[in-house]
């Protein structure tokens, strides 16, 4: 089998890293990318076989999935997140990702999702349902309002009848308890 290429865009420098890291021990070519415009740039030079694109990143990773899905529909792109939702998944798989992600995602999952095989099995304390605090739940919607504007904050803020600078320190504080979740190889914490 011939290398295969793999398109790494999230805005996390410390996560891009390491999962790059990750992938390359797992025979893959990989190219990085910190935001959409460079992750559009990279798939127009090299066209990887496979993507992973942060849901959470200036422009917005579902326009990301968009665009790379319609320009090479063979690509097969997995949409990772710090926080996943039942309506943003629904949505990543409509928009033509091929599996949706919660961070940490370990390599072994994120290969799995590539190669449409069963993912590895997880310890059974993760099995349990998570219950979606009004912090994650306004996160959620923050993030569904900025992704239908297409990363425009201040109609967003419209949209949300709320200032402005009240949702850019919202969007900046992160996802509820994001930073305490690990990246499962090294020590990178997960955005």
């Amino acid at each position: 089998m011939s290398e295969k290429t793999v398109l790494i865009v999230d805005d996390d420098a410390t996560f891009r890293q390491v999962l790059a890291g990750s992938l390359r021990r797992r025979g893959f070519k990989v190219l990085v990318a910190g935001s959409v415009e460079e992750g559009i740039s990279e798939a127009e030079a090299w066209k990887p076989d496979y993507a992973t694109v942060d849901l959470v990143m200036p422009g917005g990773g579902l326009a990301l999935v968009e665009a790379l899905v319609q320009s090479w529909p063979d690509m097969r792109v997995v949409v990772l997140t710090g926080f996943g939702s039942i309506a943003t998944a629904v949505r990543a798989v409509k928009l033509g990702a091929v599996q949706y992600l919660t961070k940490p995602a370990t390599a072994a999952q994120i290969c799995a999702a590539f190669l449409d095989e069963e993912p590895p099995e997880e310890p059974a304390a993760s099995a349990e349902p998570q219950n979606l605090s009004l912090d994650v739940l306004e996160w959620e919607h923050l993030q569904r309002v900025l992704d239908e504007t297409g990363g425009n904050v201040s109609e967003a803020a419209r949209r949300l009848d709320m200032h402005r600078r009240t949702l850019q320190r919202k969007l900046r504080r992160g996802a509820p308890h994001e930073g305490d979740r690990p990246l499962s190889e090294g020590g990178a914490r997960s955005k």
